[in-house]
């Protein structure tokens, strides 16, 4: 598995309009265009500062690499500006 790990850092008082309109995308039956391969999305935010992460999961480094396309063609909105964008493979993962 890989992900893609986007900081961003806005206004504190916009949290909760960024949080909607980003769990508006991830919760629609048709996910956005060319992010159709996530396996898992989820957001960090820190509501003091207004900065935050973004972590998305893919299968592969090929689903991964066309995710990332598709996410830097978004517009941030509300979310402040992106700091940047780092990518990992996922070496252990364990749900309970």
């Amino acid at each position: 598995m890989h992900a893609r790990i986007a900081t961003f850092e806005g206004d504190p008082a916009k949290v909760d309009e960024m949080i909607s309109r980003v769990r508006g995308d991830v919760e629609s039956d048709q996910p956005p265009e060319g992010l159709e391969n996530v396996r898992r999305m989820m957001m960090l935010v820190n509501r003091e500062n207004g900065k935050g992460m973004g972590l998305t999961f893919f299968d592969s480094e090929e689903d991964m690499r066309s995710g990332d396309e598709a996410l830097n063609n978004m517009n941030p909105g509300g979310a402040g500006r992106r700091t940047a964008v780092d990518f990992y493979e996922v070496a252990i993962e364990r749900a309970r």
